[in-house]
């Protein structure tokens, strides 16, 4: 191979991660602005969220014509075939988190027609815990950290945690005040979205997991060796 080809071939390369981490920061502010919508009532921020879902979309089709383009015409192998083929999955999970803040968006729309209720800000704080996993994920992407990876995947158990708890609580409120049964539906409807989310931020930590190490990142969550390597990843950030 030429070193034309391997210049181009690694720009081509380098190209996919670019595309991917401007899709996630759009799906970042998304899921970000779309929590704002919800507990600042803020119907034009909702539709804004909406209508940039399509940018979402665009960025993750243009990540698969070039997947393919390169799969056909560069034949990757070892870690440039993973680097390819995760551009690919990383996309998939972006796009649906992407979705996941559309959806929250829309919910916003119909609650604000309500009166406030109190859980709003057990959403905000799910809907932010959400937001830093996305944020973790992406930045382990760029960084090539594994430690960081792994992280993410642990913190799937206190998002779950957070949304049982939630949804307990939205089945209490109904209970109690009748009346609040239409916006605390919805509610659980966006909790569920932003688990939904953390579970694609799973999805993602995997994929980026094996884009570095060639191994699976699957069964039960971690633990002996791969929590040590997370805690001396992160006394090496110290």
């Amino acid at each position: 191979m030429s070193d034309h080809t391997v210049k181009a071939f690694t720009e081509e390369l380098d190209g996919l991660v670019s595309l991917v981490s401007r899709m996630g920061g759009l799906a970042e502010k998304a899921v970000i602005d779309s929590i704002k919508a919800i507990t600042r009532r803020d119907l034009g921020l909702a539709k804004a969220v909406v209508a940039g879902d399509k940018d979402i979309d665009l960025i993750q089709r243009e990540i698969e014509a070039r997947v393919m383009r390169i799969l056909a015409l560069r034949h990757p192998m070892a870690k440039d075939l993973r680097q390819t083929v995760a551009a690919l999955k990383l996309a998939s999970d972006i796009e649906r988190i992407g979705d996941m803040a559309k959806n929250i968006a829309r919910r916003s729309e119909t609650i604000s027609e309500y009166e406030p209720i109190a859980l709003t800000k057990s959403i905000d704080r799910m809907g932010k815990l959400a937001c830093a996993q996305l944020k973790q994920v992406l930045d382990a992407y760029n960084s090539h950290h594994i430690g960081t990876a792994i992280s993410v995947w642990f913190q799937d158990e206190e998002l779950d945690e957070h949304y049982s708890s939630l949804f307990r609580e939205l089945l209490t409120y109904m209970m109690e005040d009748p009346r609040k049964i239409g916006p605390a539906t919805h509610m659980l409807f966006v909790a569920k979205n932003i688990e939904r989310i953390g579970d694609h931020c799973t999805n993602m930590a995997e994929v980026v997991h094996y884009l570095e190490t060639g191994e699976e990142l699957l069964g039960d969550r971690p633990k002996g060796e791969a929590q040590d390597k997370i805690n001396g990843d992160k006394q090496g950030d110290a």
